[in-house]
């Protein structure tokens, strides 16, 4: 149990050197990484946790926060290699539940929408990116290799290898498998991702046009009907008596 637990270690410092092209030595990561020592208290309080030394767990929970910025409940259940960059402001709620390899930015909330007991949070499965600020909420499950965009709020269920932008969050861009295999800093593409703006536009052109065209069909419908008034042969008047 303890080498699991010192491996797992060593894994979380191994993810931000193959991350983080800032981070020079795994010694610079140990002292120097906010989202590192966070990921290193949870991963003490989670073990006090699972042995239902709840209270204590929590005050070591609330000095990781404290020490951090970053807010990470000892009862999530959170995989292999997590890698929390930047970090401050990360919110993890209780029944949270993060697979291997996933990657979470500064301002990251992965709340709750219900005060019932049970499952309230979201699940995040293997190789997932959620960008800075961004709100996954409730119960739902984000599918593997999914990348959420900078500040999205993400309220539905997220297919495997989809990207989310916008508030409510909406699928932009599809499971191509290249590049779903590519990592994508902050879970926003910066290629092929349509232009919310440039879309608004066309979408508005679109329908400009489809008026313009409309009103030349009755024009024509009215100019006809003109013509035809104009070609009918005057009534002669009828005679009344002798």
């Amino acid at each position: 149990m303890e080498q699991s637990f010192f491996q797992r270690l060593g894994e979380d410092i191994d993810s931000y050197i193959e991350r983080d092209p800032a981070a020079r030595s795994r010694l610079e990561v140990i002292l120097c990484y906010p989202g590192y020592h966070a990921i290193l208290f949870y991963r003490i309080a989670n073990a006090l946790w699972r042995r239902r030394f709840f209270l204590l767990a929590r005050f070591i929970s609330n000095i990781g926060k404290i020490l951090t910025g970053i807010e990470i409940h000892p009862g999530a259940t959170i995989g292999r290699r997590l890698f929390i960059d930047h970090g401050n402001g990360v919110v993890v709620g209780e029944t949270s539940e993060i697979g291997n390899d996933v990657t979470l930015y500064q301002g990251v909330t992965l709340g709750g929408t219900s005060l019932e007991k049970g499952k309230r949070h979201p699940t995040l499965e293997d190789f997932v990116i959620v960008g800075s600020g961004a709100q996954v909420l409730g119960p739902l499950v984000v599918g593997e290799r999914a990348r959420i965009g900078a500040n999205a709020v993400v309220l539905t269920e997220v297919p495997k290898g989809a990207t989310m932008v916008g508030i409510p969050a909406k699928i932009v861009m599809g499971r191509g498998k290249k590049k779903e295999e590519a990592f994508t800093a902050y879970g926003t593409p910066t290629e092929d991702l349509p232009d919310p703006v440039a879309r608004s536009f066309e979408s508005l052109r679109a329908q400009l046009i489809e008026l313009t065209n409309r009103v030349e069909e009755l024009e024509a419908e009215k100019a006809q009907h003109q013509s035809d008034q104009d070609d009918e042969p005057d009534q002669p008047a009828s005679s009344c008596g002798s």
